[in-house]
């Protein structure tokens, strides 16, 4: 089982800012793909943020210029700071990765394979 562990989320009004935390093992390659998910009420998950290397960073057209995603290799965290927040962005957000240790074992999957348990985020 890859654990990932999500916080950072909650009630925020409109115009103003969260950030989320998800800690994961600290063997985690630099090179990892990750990103961050969100699923409001009603609708599909879609990706908002993904990080795959320093210089690849992407963004769903919905969120740039207002969240930015990053890596704090220091902490083996992956951030989602969300600032300008609007009522759209309420969502249940997930982290994600790629690879990650279950059962004692390192274990690598092509596409985003291992979730976190989501986090609230409610803009009002």
């Amino acid at each position: 089982h890859v654990q990932l562990v999500e916080s950072g989320g909650g009630s925020v009004q409109a115009g103003g800012s969260l950030r989320l935390s998800c800690a994961f093992d600290a063997y985690t390659p630099a090179n990892v793909r990750m990103a961050w998910f969100r699923q409001a009420p009603g609708k599909e998950r879609e990706e908002v943020a993904r990080w795959d290397n320093g210089d690849r960073l992407t963004y769903a057209e919905s969120v740039k210029g207002r969240f930015t995603i990053s890596r704090d290799s220091r902490k083996n965290t992956l951030d989602l700071q969300m600032n300008s927040l609007k009522r759209e962005d309420t969502a249940t957000y997930y982290c994600v990765t790629s690879q990650g240790r279950c059962d004692g074992r390192w274990t690598v999957a092509s596409n985003f394979a291992y979730w976190g348990q989501g986090t609230q985020v409610t803009v009002s």
